[in-house]
């Protein structure tokens, strides 16, 4: 059973900082690709950013130059760096990885955790 828990979520004001972790367990024979996504109310879930197992990045427009994912390939987790936070960013943020448990390969998230950007 593959297991995928948040943490580093919290309430900011505007201009700060937090930083997302995740960390993956279970029975585990590779990660392929990890990202972070968000989903705010009355919204649909998006895609934030996301990393490949070589640690390729990409993001969305909106967090580019505010926000830095990166993976500890060893330690199975994957941070979000998130800098200048504004209140749109306020959302419920999951952690997901594509990952090969031998008997099949698939999407698996995290439970979510609140970030909540508010003077």
């Amino acid at each position: 059973q593959v297991q995928l828990v948040e943490s580093g979520g919290g309430l900011v004001e505007p201009g700060g900082s937090l930083r997302l972790s995740c960390v993956v367990s279970g029975s585990i024979f590779s990660i392929y690709r990890m990202a972070w996504y968000r989903q705010a109310p009355g919204k649909q879930r998006e895609l934030v950013a996301r990393v490949t197992s070589e640690g390729s990045a990409n993001y969305k427009d909106s967090v580019k130059g505010r926000f830095t994912i990166s993976r500890d390939n060893a330690k199975n987790t994957v941070t979000l760096q998130m800098n200048s936070l504004k209140p749109e960013d306020t959302a419920v943020y999951y952690c997901n990885a594509y990952i090969d448990t031998i008997s099949r390969v698939d999407d698996y998230w995290g439970q979510g955790t609140q970030v909540s950007v508010s003077s």
